[in-house]
């Protein structure tokens, strides 16, 4: 995570966006890749952080979807489920070894 952080933040100067419409590039970037969920897991973490809510992913989904195709954005839309889906389980297994 601290790798990505740094590569984030080069990211950030060489591009001289802010860092949430950066963020956003990175999501609209994932879909025309057709990136694995992981690569959404620590994106969209990062975006959170950002301010990136899920109405702005929403919309980043229906910008990309007429350049890389309605299928990509399907994909797209069912791996960044299963990654909420890891996030989530994550969640519960660290709460259960807290106890």
């Amino acid at each position: 995570m601290l790798r990505q952080r740094c590569e984030e933040s080069n990211s950030i100067e060489a591009s001289n966006l802010d860092e949430k419409t950066l963020m956003l590039v990175r999501i609209a970037a994932l879909v025309a890749v057709d990136a694995p969920p992981i690569s959404y897991v620590f994106n969209l973490g990062a975006a959170d952080e950002a301010g990136v809510d899920a109405e702005e992913v929403r919309g980043v989904l229906a910008a990309v979807a007429p350049i890389v195709g309605t299928a990509r954005v399907a994909s797209a839309t069912s791996k960044i489920v299963r990654a909420l889906a890891l996030e989530i389980e994550a969640a519960e297994l660290e709460a259960e070894a807290e106890e």
